[in-house]
């Protein structure tokens, strides 16, 4: 229901009881008086200009969607090609030691063997269906119909077909489709939002709905938010807590009360290298994390260039 049928509904109670009461038909069969008609009409109004300005307070501020210029979102992706790959074409297939899964493109999008599935989501199949719906030539490797599992089936078997044809073809079709793989990770930070505004406490919605408009305002602020989503994830699962307290992208804009957007990509890089220092000064021992906050500080670094 619209705030304005919702009024017209109230109004039209109202009126109703107002027509009976003339009437007799619904109620008292007393005829009220012209002052008592207008008094009652005047508290009406009243009564519909009172709800209509609580709703204004209470409904949320639409959320609006990232618009970039295809340059913009090519240099979005050559960056976090840059943070994730070295930028280099052979570190857009990599299957890291002790995993059971492949990294692929440029933001190490993960793809799982057939019959294995492991506590990370799998993103690849999705960006492969993403890019074929833009109308962009797949390998052979894809073809077919329905998800394909990867075809490697352990790190050993990854590793010996690095000069395969198979392997040169999705190293090229990496290469060639660095923009829409940009535009996927831009998809998937619009889909964290809704989700990032429902596990934030409702007295801080609206600042974290604030943060991520300040930020998407320009190309640099877009940058930040699709790498660090990429990089530490949207901060809502409660299994990826240290000492009760989060280092997602949530936990970065809900750290920001900034409102000039000139600012904002400062505010959150300095944000975000508090959140990760927590994280590492939170976690336990045994993980030994400090010896990542380096690297991970260059990198949120690079969000206002320095």
């Amino acid at each position: 229901m619209t705030i304005s049928c919702f009024i017209k509904g109230v109004l039209c109670a109202d009126s109703v009881k107002l027509v009976a009461a003339e009437t007799g038909t619904l109620i008292d069969k007393r005829r009220p008086s012209r002052t008592e008609g207008r008094s009652r009409s005047e508290g009406c109004y009243f009564l519909a200009a009172l709800i209509f300005a609580t709703l204004i307070v209470l409904v949320p501020k639409p959320l609006h969607a990232i618009t970039l210029s295809h340059a913009d979102v090519l240099r979005i992706g050559k960056k976090i090609w840059q943070n994730e790959c070295n930028g280099t074409i052979a570190g857009l297939t990599s299957w890291n030691e002790g995993e059971d899964f492949a990294s692929l493109g440029i933001g190490h999008f993960i793809w799982y063997p057939k019959g294995r599935r492991g506590p990370f989501e799998e993103s690849f199949p999705k960006l492969v269906s993403f890019i074929s719906k833009r109308g962009a030539k797949l390998p052979a490797l894809f073809l077919g119909t329905g998800e394909k599992p990867c075809p490697w089936n352990s790190r050993t078997e990854f590793l010996r077909a690095q000069h395969s044809t198979e392997m040169n073809q999705l190293r090229r079709f990496l290469t060639d489709t660095i923009d829409l793989q940009a535009e996927f990770l831009i998809a998937r930070l619009e889909s964290a939002r809704p989700k990032m505004l429902a596990e934030a406490a409702p007295s801080d919605r609206a600042n974290v709905q604030e943060q991520f408009e300040r930020l998407t305002k320009t190309p640099q602020g877009c940058y930040a938010l699709v790498d660090y989503v990429n990089f530490k994830g949207e901060g809502v699962l409660h299994t990826e807590r240290y000492e009760g307290q989060g280092w997602g992208l949530l936990q970065v804009l809900g750290a920001m009360h900034g409102t000039s957007d000139t600012g904002a990509v400062d505010e959150f890089s300095r944000a975000a290298k508090a959140v990760l220092t927590r994280r590492v000064q939170n976690s336990p021992a045994e993980r030994h994390e400090s010896r990542w906050l380096s690297g991970w500080i260059r990198r949120v670094n690079s969000y206002n260039g320095s």
